[in-house]
């Protein structure tokens, strides 16, 4: 009886064994595909990543051109980590595994090409800014010396930010003052405030008012002109990926590239 068993037992268990190896191969997946796959990960295959670091205010754009580079390179992917320019920097200083800085301002990519961490950066795009209103705009806010109103709520991105410095030359050329309620670390959550209704009004780049899709109305003020934000790219000289960061930046310079950048209300250099 026990030799039965034993028997049975040996006959089952390469069964049980196999099955565990398909259910651990994962839906859709075969137990071939998944020991090919091992194989070549282990013999330093699989796919490629570029890693890019951009500007909070790129984001919809080089999302956009992330898809398109990964279209057009089989087995590449591109993950992004966006954020305020001057913490980007940081990071990078500070050996965050990245391929490629898109910065929203030449101060802060210089802190990068200081540390000779990357070389050569080129100038893509340009942007100014916009007061960013609720679509009802309550405090009725015309021009910007309406900001100056002690009455109206208004968010500024904090000074070490591109953004935020753009604001202080703006108001600076106007000759304003203006006490913020609260101050952002990056353009995307100081342009949120204004979404959720919890300001009268924020000083945003225009690319960011056009991509709130309506839920914010712009308004253009002549200082503007003066606190324009040149954005440079440029592949960091310790990049992983070095020939597949270059080739996301040859992207971002290409015409597509400006093309998806003029759409969304950036204006090139």
């Amino acid at each position: 009886m026990v030799f039965r068993r034993l028997t049975r037992w040996a006959i089952a268990l390469p069964v049980v064994l196999a099955l565990a190896g398909l259910s651990g191969c994962g839906s859709g997946e075969s137990a071939t595909t998944s020991a090919s796959a091992s194989a070549s990960a282990s013999a330093g295959g699989g796919a490629k990543e570029v890693t890019v670091f951009a500007a909070a205010s790129l984001t919809g754009t080089f999302t956009e051109l992330g898809k398109a580079f990964e279209a057009a390179h089989p087995g590449t992917t591109v993950r992004f980590n966006f954020g305020s320019s001057s913490t980007l920097a940081q990071q990078i200083g500070q050996g965050a595994p990245a391929d490629v800085f898109a910065a929203a301002s030449p101060a802060t990519m210089k802190t990068v090409t200081d540390a000779s961490l990357a070389a050569s950066p080129a100038t893509f795009v340009r942007n100014k800014l916009q007061i960013a209103v609720p679509a009802d705009n309550p405090a009725k806010v015309d021009e910007l010396k309406d900001l100056t109103d002690a009455k109206v709520k208004v968010a500024l991105c904090a000074e070490q930010v591109p953004c935020g410095a753009a604001a202080v030359k703006a108001l600076d050329a106007a000759g304003l003052k203006v006490t913020p309620v609260t101050l952002e670390q990056d353009v995307k959550a100081t342009l949120t405030k204004v979404e959720l209704g919890e300001v009268d009004a924020a000083l945003v780049y225009k690319t960011d008012v056009i991509a709130s899709a309506g839920k914010v109305t712009g308004i253009e003020f002549p200082e503007a002109d003066q606190a324009i934000n040149d954005y440079p790219i440029a592949t960091l000289t310790k990049a992983p990926a070095g020939e597949a960061a270059q080739q996301f930046v040859d992207l971002v310079l290409s015409q597509q590239g400006k093309d998806v950048l003029t759409k969304a209300g950036f204006e090139t250099p």
